[in-house]
């Protein structure tokens, strides 16, 4: 099967990939072109909520390819209608706009208050964001991104989006003034190393914003859909927000992604926004599949229980190699190293035999948990026994 890699050549090099192809998945785990098994602890980046190739997905996109595919979002279709109502129904938004990647969905709520301002706030049209944040990869996303390094990559970067240092209230209120039309946050911050949003710092925002009158926009592209045992991590800190973003879990493994919204916000006009492939049935299937797993009365109790299995397990790891603890929230969690070494952890963890274990390393000193949010505790102890033989063998 090693033939599976010719041709590789034909493809664009934007990341150093593995003499690795993925030929198969099943819940937490992978399968490559040599019949190696992997267990998956990254899940496409919070991406498969249900883990690889659910019978729920695989059969809602089936049953939907032989109905209905994309009659253009120019028309209403069933599967749109229906995840638009379970999101605003069990949200405090009004109204969805569906994208297709979570970068094109910020890119939307950055268009949505840019629009808000000029036509409620004399045009003001500066976005707070936040050090260290990540917010998509378009010029515009990534301007409004705080991630080293891409001020300068494609510059010049999109105007409009001064930095506040995140947890610091005093930080965002200073940059606040007649331009400013929105605060943009993700309420954990992932890419920084999983940097949770302080809950008092979040309801000192919301205060903030609302005393003058700045909307506030939650970016939970990777937390959003259940990730930290809520259905939204908005709602860990009790708050409103005017926007939110998902992405990721939303079509667990799909592209699928959504722009949510407050009634008194929506203020797009038919030609302001729009998109070839937004909403179409096939990836709004998947989406509602994935909705009413994640609605059932047991299924968050029990991302709140495995997280805080895996946080226990980590920590005990973190103690027995005098580490620096662990981090997160849900099944979103970080563990803190002593030095640099996550990357090359991983990749020891990629190549070992027989069984193969995936990780990130979101900075090199720490690794990054992304499980399925129906991972077993069987699962999470075996990927702890592997974390913990290769610890050992950075020691020794």
């Amino acid at each position: 099967m090693e033939a599976v890699l010719n041709g590789t050549d034909a493809l664009m090099a934007i990341t150093n990939r593995p003499e690795i192809a993925f030929l198969g998945g099943s819940g937490s785990w992978l399968e490559d072109q040599n019949g190696k098994r992997y267990l998956d602890f990254i899940q496409g980046w919070a991406v498969n909520c249900l883990g690889h190739c659910p019978r729920e997905i695989t059969k809602a996109i089936a049953d939907q390819a032989r109905q209905l595919i994309n009659p253009s979002p120019a028309f209403y279709n069933q599967p749109m209608i229906e995840l638009a109502n379970l999101l605003t129904d069990n949200s405090v938004f009004d109204r969805v706009f569906f994208a297709n990647t979570g970068a094109e969905a910020n890119e939307g709520a950055i268009k949505l208050a840019r629009k808000w301002g000029r036509l409620n706030k004399d045009g003001a049209f500066e976005i707070i964001t936040f050090g260290h944040s990540f917010h998509g990869r378009t010029l515009a996303t990534m301007s409004a991104s705080g991630k080293d390094g891409w001020d300068v990559m494609y510059a010049p970067q999109v105007p409009g989006f001064p930095k506040a240092d995140f947890n610091d209230i005093d930080s965002v209120a200073a940059l606040i003034g007649p331009k400013t039309v929105a605060v943009m946050l993700e309420p954990i911050q992932g890419e920084a190393g999983v940097i949770p949003a302080d809950i008092d710092f979040l309801r000192a925002l919301r205060t903030l914003t609302e005393q003058n009158q700045v909307l506030l926009i939650v970016d939970e592209v990777q937390t959003g859909m259940g990730r930290t045992g809520k259905l939204f991590a908005y709602e860990h800190s009790g708050i409103a927000p005017d926007i939110m973003t998902l992405a990721k879990g939303i079509g667990g493994g799909v592209p699928l992604a959504a722009l949510l919204a407050k009634e008194e916000i929506c203020c797009f006009e038919p030609g302001d926004q729009g998109g070839t492939y937004n909403g179409n049935p096939l990836m709004c299937a998947a989406g509602v599949a994935v909705m009413r797993c994640l609605l059932l009365s047991k299924f968050l109790p029990s991302v709140v229980a495995k997280g805080q299995y895996l946080s226990t397990r980590l920590q005990m790891l973190s103690d027995r190699h005098d580490l620096k603890g662990e981090r997160g929230s849900g099944l979103l969690r970080a563990l803190e190293l002593h030095d640099n070494q996550g990357t090359d952890i991983a990749r020891q963890a990629l190549v070992r035999n027989p069984t193969g274990l995936l990780l990130n390393a979101p900075r090199p000193h720490l690794l990054r948990f992304m499980p399925a949010l129906n991972v077993t505790e069987a699962e999470i102890d075996l990927m702890i026994n592997i974390l913990d033989s290769l610890l050992m063998s950075e020691r020794n």
